[in-house]
Order: C-alpha cells, then structure tokens, then sequence
C-alpha cells in the first residue's frame, strides 16, 4: 500500500511541477432559438503552487524510501 501511494504522490507531484495546474469545463450556457442551437463553455484554469508539487514528490520519495518494510 504505502509503495502505491508514494508512486501516485510522485507522479502526481511531476505533473503539477510540469503542467504547473490544469483545466476544466465550469458552467455551461445552452441557448435554443428554432432550429439553431449555441452552447457556450466557460473553461476554468486551476494554478498549482510550486511547492504543492515538490512536496508531493518528496513525500512520495520518503514513502517509497522509508515506507514500512517487513
């Protein structure tokens, strides 16, 4: 288990250091007039802080590094 949540911590720490934040779809606008119909997304930007994603990698680091052995 705690090898699997350091490999996920990891990846997910490159990702927000590489990306540096993601997207996604907010609110949508649907307007119908006859036969014509107009759709409007709204696409939302999320920021990643830098030291959110060396965090993650250094936690996942330490959990692969020192996680429990048998």
């Amino acid at each position: 288990m705690h090898k699997w949540l350091g490999l996920v911590l990891v990846a997910l720490g490159v990702l927000a250091l590489v990306y540096r934040g993601f997207s996604y779809s907010g609110e949508r606008h649907n307007v119908s007039v006859g036969p014509v119909n107009i759709r409007v997304d709204e696409r939302e930007r999320v920021n990643v802080p830098v030291w959110v994603g060396v965090a993650s990698v250094a936690a996942g680091a330490a959990l692969l590094a020192f996680g429990r052995r048998k």
